[in-house]
């Protein structure tokens, strides 16, 4: 049989996405009505200006995973990633969650989440070049 290899087009990245979840789903049922449920939160300014947010989502089995927190620089040290997070973490809470998990590169917020609660449990070294990844996650 021959194989082509082809880039995706539109479309193909949520096929090949879906056909995992269906088999993720057939090994372990999920634990939600909906397979994965945003917990999305954005801080704004008094013009409405986005300052800081957070993407995040809960999937399948109540567990959420930390995509993306930000905070713009002006407003950093001001405790508002810390209020952030405690946020998505009490809507994820709410939501029958119970495992929260991110990961953060060396220069940026390793020791902020440890503050928070989370603990490391693995490192990936040279991502990228000379610096590591690290993998955090809290029971809540």
């Amino acid at each position: 049989m021959a194989y082509k290899f082809e880039n995706c087009a539109d479309g193909d990245a949520d096929y090949i996405i879906d056909r995992l979840v269906v088999y993720n789903l057939s090994q372990v049922p999920a634990e939600q009505e909906t397979l994965f449920d945003t917990l999305d939160k954005k801080i704004t300014d008094e013009n409405g200006k986005i300052i800081a947010g957070c993407v995040a989502r809960m999937y399948c089995w109540k567990v959420a995973y930390i995509d993306t927190l930000w905070v713009d620089e002006k407003y950093r040290d001001k405790g508002l990633g810390s209020k952030l997070l405690a946020e998505v973490e009490k809507s994820a809470k709410e939501k029958g969650c119970y495992l929260i998990h991110l990961d953060t590169f060396d220069f940026q917020a390793k020791e902020f989440y440890e503050k928070q609660g989370y603990s490391l449990f693995g490192t990936l070294e040279d991502c990228p070049k000379s610096h590591c990844r690290f993998y955090l996650k809290k029971l809540i």
